[in-house]
């Protein structure tokens, strides 16, 4: 294999396919990108054996063939390469020799034959989102995410279809929890997703995809089987297995009888929240909440740095009440809230409270109190 590519090409693909190369592999050959010359184009192509990433780039192909090299390796000379700047990739044998300007590298190679391939499966449902809308879905949810490895099946986002109630339209339905706060976001459903499936993203996946939206205009599609998933975002692919679980009946969490109201101005209850917690301890990070009549004070106390207190002024005229929630997650779901003016629909001091963007209906939040 013999080809010769701008720099900038090329280091933006080996930034989108080495990025699920883990850093320390027991397969060597995993730690390598699989390069693939042919027809007046390169393909790149990188596996963690349950994340595939691939992308084709224009290259001129002077001899075509393939080889594999050490993906971070190749990502960071490229990245210390002049802007601008040409690149010869050579393989021969098994060294890979890179050449550009006055550098010269040589690289060790692994057998081509040795590198995995994921198997394709077929794609029972397949359907294309908005690359806004698949990253805001993403975006509201992707914070609740566990990352308690025992309760492997709250390691992602559950999506679904659903039927939608009377006068409902049917919708996409995103899911993340970690059994302290949950998020519900949903968007109508797309032509080809119905009668999709409870399927669980992992988190990794997740978080991949999640960067390549940011450099993608359009359509995202998407493909489904029993046990894979397949993003196609523009010149890149991404195939993922899917978390072989049963995601928990979320909505039972989901309070249904909760009567207090509290509106309040999501960056101003944002800043009041970060500023108490800073006596919270590092470990609860407990901060207590005390409603009035138009008045929340918010308070933390830590028995070895002293004591905090804030009061602002909120839309409250229920009884007053006394809860107490982790500073940390109160800060993650207010983050989500767009419009400026966050709802809290609360029944008591240990029941879970629901909260909302009061402009975007589409999403839910429900956050479990803690005492304080």
């Amino acid at each position: 294999m013999k080809i010769i590519i701008e720099r900038t090409a090329l280091l933006g693909s080996l930034g989108h396919v080495q990025s699920v190369v883990e850093r320390r592999n027991t397969i060597p050959v995993l730690s390598n990108v699989l390069l693939n010359a042919a027809n007046g184009s390169l393909s790149l192509l990188a596996t963690d054996m349950d994340l595939e990433i691939s992308e084709t780039v224009v290259a001129e192909v002077v001899r075509p063939g393939s080889a594999t090299a050490p993906a971070h390796t190749l990502y960071d000379i490229a990245r210390k390469l002049p802007d601008g700047s040409q690149v010869e990739l050579d393989a021969t044998g098994d060294v890979l020799t890179l050449r550009s300007g006055r550098s010269k590298f040589n690289l060790g190679t692994l057998p081509v034959a040795d590198f995995p391939e994921m198997t394709r499966g077929t794609w029972s449902h397949q359907f294309s989102l908005r690359a806004d809308v698949l990253k805001g879905l993403i975006d509201r949810t992707k914070f609740a995410i566990s990352t308690e490895e025992t309760r492997y099946y709250l390691n992602g986002i559950h999506i679904h279809a659903t039927k939608g109630k009377a006068g409902e339209v049917p919708a996409l339905r995103a899911v993340a929890t970690d059994g302290h706060r949950l998020a519900r976001v949903e968007t109508p459903l797309p032509e080809g997703a119905d009668g999709l499936p409870g399927v669980i993203i992992p988190r990794k996946t997740v978080l991949e995809v999640r960067k390549l939206l940011d450099e993608v205009a359009g359509n995202v599609d998407i493909s489904l089987s029993e046990t894979k998933i397949r993003f196609t975002l523009g010149d890149v692919t991404l195939i993922s297995k899917l978390i072989d679980g049963t995601f928990p009946d979320y909505e039972r969490v989901i309070p249904a009888g909760n009567n207090k109201l509290l509106s309040v101005d999501s960056k101003l209850f944002a800043g009041a929240v970060d500023r108490v917690a800073t006596i919270s301890t590092e470990k609860s990070r407990a901060v207590k909440l005390a409603l009035e009549a138009g008045v929340l004070t918010l308070s933390a106390t830590a028995a070895d740095a002293g004591s905090a207190s804030e009061e602002i002024e909120v839309d409250y005229d229920s009884t007053p009440l006394e809860i107490g929630f982790n500073s940390r997650y109160l800060l993650d779901i207010t983050g989500q809230i767009e419009s400026g003016k966050a709802q809290f629909v609360m029944a008591d001091g240990n029941s879970p409270t629901i909260v909302r963007d009061a402009a975007d209906l589409a999403a839910l939040y429900v956050l479990m109190p803690m005492r304080v």
